[in-house]
């Protein structure tokens, strides 16, 4: 599949290692949960908390071990942040690239990256927005 706003094929992106035996993993779903719970009320994200189970705790996949993604553990548990969390880096990306244009009128590179951004931006929303993950009177500004 060709890339967003390139004019090349790029990679489709990694793919998880085909492990079916999790017998390594020392932890019960029980506790997985707790960890999860833990790092969510640290204000850690979802990806950080992937990674921190991951490489702390040895735990390759959390969705075939418990059952559920990170992100339905923290919905059921009502500590799901209000955007999702990538369209909030891309939220704050935009905004810091508009703080260096009100410095940087003429900078012709990062103009067409900001209309990227925002486009990249109006895409997600329009996805959340169908599957009722945001609001439908969400907007960027």
């Amino acid at each position: 599949m060709a890339r967003t706003h390139a004019r090349v094929k790029g990679k489709s992106g990694s793919s998880k290692p085909a492990v079916t035996d999790l017998s390594f993993v020392n932890l019960k779903k029980e506790e997985i949960i707790k960890l999860i719970l833990e790092f969510a009320n640290k204000d850690m994200s979802t990806s950080l908390i992937g990674l921190k189970l991951r490489d702390t705790y040895g735990i390759p996949n959390v969705k075939k071990i418990i059952g559920k993604s990170i992100t339905e553990v923290l919905k059921e548990n009502k500590l799901l942040s209000e955007l999702p969390e990538d369209l909030n880096f891309l939220v704050i990306k935009a905004r810091k690239l508009r703080k260096h244009l009100s410095l940087n009128s003429k900078d012709l590179h990062n103009k067409r990256g900001l209309i990227l951004i925002e486009s990249k931006i109006r895409r997600l929303s329009t996805y959340y927005k169908k599957t009722n993950r945001i609001s439908s009177t969400w907007r960027f500004e």
